[in-house]
């Protein structure tokens, strides 16, 4: 059986006031994962603020199926929730099967 990769897309909204204190806990956050599970992490914002709040998102490419609890976690004892308006989405995507 082939291992399952995935890669989570994980998108929220950012107040402006809160963004500097939000960026090094992200980043902290995604290199402990990094180093822990192997995976490659980046991060995104949009350009532009919308009434004081910034959209970014984390990716997290070659992560296994067990990734997801491992970054809930990592995510809740970093406090993210407290710094962010509204929820964190999350999406799941994996490659495409090589043409036969």
């Amino acid at each position: 059986m082939v291992a399952l990769y995935i890669s989570l897309y994980i998108y929220y909204q950012v107040g402006d006031a809160h963004a500097a204190t939000l960026l090094p806990q992200v980043r902290a956050m995604q290199a402990a994962l990094a180093a822990e599970h192997g995976i490659k992490a980046g991060l995104k914002r949009r350009p532009e603020s919308e009434q004081g709040l910034q959209t970014w998102m984390e990716i997290y490419e070659n992560a296994g199926p067990a990734f997801g609890a491992a970054l809930a976690a990592a995510a809740d004892a970093a406090g993210i929730a407290r710094l962010i308006d509204g929820r964190r989405h999350t999406e799941m995507f994996t490659e495409m099967p090589p043409c036969a």
